[in-house]
């Protein structure tokens, strides 16, 4: 594609080292698209003919079909999908293809594909978290009446519904998904007619392609145009929040699973075993989700590391941008769909739940609630139930076998109705305010949820 200007044929390593052909054959569809629309607008500005511009349709279309089929040969040597399709098309339909490439530039053309790739990307992704955002409602609905105890640094806190811990990750995937929409302003802008750096002499509609492509508008600055990969880092810092908070979830998955808790148990079918211990039945799922999170953040560092030293405009570092993001969403989009299923199939055992939250010590903030309502100031009334949490701990009385004498000890505001506080669904019924764990506001929430997904 140099030929003119070199005497020398590409050394062979430098073929190898310089190849993208063995990743960015994923953004074939998105080539031949923005090669339509281009063509198109060549057509439009008299460049080409409208006999021309139905050769060069056709054979886009006969690339794609055949890539879509498997027949198509990717050759290392033309480096990447562009040249690989313009190499092809000129093959098929002769001159006419040799003059699709006119007014643009392979760094103009990348950073289109690579917009309408992260454009497709984000759609999907937003599908994949409703679907798992469902899951997770569905998964609270199955099990509305489980409670689990609330923890603070993994110590148990105040007991709460376990489908409003399940509500925490839906609001978490309903952030995610606000910043993926969010990211489409960035993403939805039409790069091509930047040319290589300085647009082209050749007048070419850009209004007109961006129409086509349906992007709502079009860059203004030709050297911004192509070395723009902030709306990659955008997208990549979205997907690596995704996954921190997947593997949050994760987490809480492994310690549910194990012995120790008991809280859940996993289906067979997203569960292994050991190849030693017979016994064994490991949440996989979880861990490589868990694990796979530090590549999102890898990938993330990595294309901010690209990007930190660039001389404007484009540099042929821009390349690693591309690895990066397949991966991301890629790891992303199994991720949500593998922890979508585990989740609809995961049964909580509530007898076992129920029997972790009839700890009496996870009433000692309504205790204390109990004394600021009867007028005691909250720091006298924290004081005051620590004092009768270490006498608990000390006698090991639990607070509902307490004498009331021992209460007035401690406060003379207590009187007998202080022990009908040590009842689950009287101290989750009290929690009535928006965004607490009362059994009326959780069902509402995933009532709320639901309507918003469907």
């Amino acid at each position: 594609m140099w030929k003119g200007r070199f005497q020398k044929a590409t050394a062979a390593l430098l073929t190898q080292y310089g190849e993208s052909i063995s990743f960015d054959w994923r953004l074939y569809k998105h080539d031949i698209a923005g090669s339509l629309a281009h063509a198109a607008a060549l057509e439009r500005a008299g460049i080409i003919s409208g006999d021309e511009l139905g050769q060069i349709t056709e054979g886009l279309k006969s690339i794609e079909r055949d890539i879509d089929a498997g027949d198509f040969e990717f050759k290392i040597e033309l480096e990447d999908i562009h040249m690989n399709i313009e190499s092809a098309l000129t093959e098929r339909i002769g001159a006419a293809g040799a003059r699709l490439h006119t007014a643009r530039s392979r760094n103009d053309q990348v950073a289109l594909d690579v917009r309408l790739y992260c454009r497709q990307a984000v759609g999907d992704l937003l599908t994949k978290l409703r679907t798992m955002q469902s899951a997770l409602i569905a998964c609270g609905k199955r099990h509305q009446d489980a409670v689990i105890p609330g923890y603070t640094h993994l110590q148990r806190g105040q007991p709460v519904l376990f489908a409003h811990h399940l509500l925490a990750y839906v609001e978490m995937f309903g952030r995610d998904a606000g910043r993926l929409t969010d990211s489409l302003e960035r993403i939805n802008v039409m790069p091509l007619g930047s040319g290589a750096l300085a647009g082209s002499t050749v007048p070419l509609d850009r209004d007109f392609v961006a129409e086509q492509l349906g992007f709502p508008a079009i860059t203004h600055n030709s050297m911004d145009a192509v070395s723009d990969r902030d709306f990659v880092a955008e997208l990549l810092f979205d997907l690596a929040l995704i996954g921190a908070h997947l593997s949050r979830l994760s987490e809480d998955v492994v310690l549910w699973a194990s012995a120790e808790f008991g809280f859940v148990t996993l289906s067979d079918a997203h569960t292994t075993g050991s190849s030693l211990m017979p016994q064994k039945k490991n949440p996989d799922i979880a861990e490589l989700t868990r694990g796979k999170t530090g590549r999102l953040y890898g990938n993330l560092v990595s294309l901010l590391t690209t990007l930190k030293g660039l001389p404007m405009t484009y540099n042929r570092d821009l390349q690693e941008d591309k690895e990066p993001l397949f991966d991301s969403v890629d790891t992303v989009g199994i991720a949500l769909d593998i922890f979508a299923e585990m989740v609809g199939e995961m049964t909580v055992e509530t007898a076992v739940t129920r029997a972790a939250c009839s700890d009496p010590m996870l009433f000692a903030t309504d205790i204390a609630d109990y004394l600021v309502k009867r007028g005691v100031p909250f720091r006298d009334a924290h004081e005051i139930v620590g004092r009768l949490t270490a006498h608990a701990t000390t006698t090991g009385t639990p607070f509902p076998e307490i004498p009331l004498a021992t209460y007035a000890e401690f406060s003379p505001v207590f009187d007998e109705s202080v022990l009908a506080l040590f009842d689950i669904e009287t101290a989750l019924a009290a929690r009535t305010a928006v965004g607490a764990p009362s059994p009326a506001n959780v069902a509402a929430e995933l009532d709320r949820w639901s309507a918003k997904l469907a």
